[in-house]
């Protein structure tokens, strides 16, 4: 028997996990035990501040529902989704354009829609097309690919928010015509605050920080060969562009509405973008993020 103190308890805990026979869980499992002895020991975390983290832990537990992900917004607002987004970056074979979060507001299931059609059902501010192709790096048009994008409306909210997950808004999953192209209509959504009123909100305001998130399009494309591509495209003059609280701003993703006499909806200020999708590694897969709906039903 070996009395353990704060150093000693490390060494004893990985050698009792020795015997995982999945490697990859060994690996992670070694390394999370390392990464939380080493974060008490250098916090000199107390008994009282550890059970506030259970507690903490528990309340954004028990804040998730099938229509709100607490412990995905947790991980966007520390900046671990951020940091595991860019890991899953760099071990592509190669890169195409630059990704960002899925969030915690996305949804299977959106409809099928026309180019061109208008993804919000009763607009009440300015409509907006968005316009592009989508290609491979080489340039080569991909036709059939499809995008599925996903906003908040011009009062900053998402239909999980709004609707309370009974019906689906500012939706819609579009595929490229034989040239790679694709356009579709809505109206600019209003950057937005994060929620506030559970435990990582809490948890925000106690860093004192704004919550807030610009204003920004999700975009998830995917073509057959190709590596999916989870992004977002956000309006460069929102107030919060340079802060956004959960990190997934790059200066490749900036955008703005103008004239754009080449737009093919005339009359309307328009984005452009134009998507490049890497090629796929065999067996590459990996969102970061996933339907609230579906967590729920994996954890059932």
């Amino acid at each position: 028997m070996q009395d353990l103190d704060e150093l000693t308890v490390t060494d004893v805990a990985l050698a009792q996990m020795a015997g995982t026979e999945n490697p990859r869980l060994k690996q992670i499992a070694d390394g999370a035990v390392r990464h939380l002895h080493a974060f008490a020991r250098e916090v000199n975390l107390t008994p009282e501040e550890w059970l506030t983290g259970i507690q903490f832990m528990t309340a954004v537990g028990q804040a998730c529902t099938p229509l709100r992900q607490e412990f995905i917004l947790l991980s966007d607002v520390l900046g671990l989704s951020a940091v595991v987004n860019a890991l899953h970056d760099k071990k592509a074979r190669e890169l195409g354009s630059q990704s960002s979060l899925l969030g915690p507001f996305f949804r299977e299931g959106a409809p099928d829609l026309p180019n061109g059609a208008q993804i919000v059902e009763h607009p009440t501010a300015e409509e907006i097309v968005v316009y592009g192709q989508v290609s491979d790096n080489d340039g080569t048009p991909l036709p059939g690919a499809v995008i599925q994008v996903w906003q908040t409306s011009e009062r900053g909210l998402y239909d999980l928010q709004e609707r309370h997950g009974e019906s689906m808004d500012m939706r819609g999953i579009f595929r490229t015509d034989a040239d790679g192209r694709y356009h579709f209509r809505t109206v600019r959504p209003l950057g937005y605050s994060i929620p506030m009123d559970g435990p990582v909100g809490e948890l925000v305001k106690l860093q004192n920080r704004h919550g807030m998130r610009p204003s920004h399009i999700h975009c998830l494309i995917s073509a057959d060969g190709h590596r999916e591509l989870v992004t977002a495209l956000y309006f460069g003059d929102d107030p919060n562009i340079d802060s956004d609280t959960v990190f997934g701003v790059s200066r490749s993703l900036v955008v703005e509405a103008t004239i754009d006499p080449a737009s093919p909806v005339p009359g309307l200020r328009a984005v452009h973008y134009d998507f490049r999708l890497a090629a796929e590694a065999p067996g590459e897969s990996g969102r970061v993020g996933a339907d609230p709906t579906r967590l729920m039903k994996a954890a059932e």
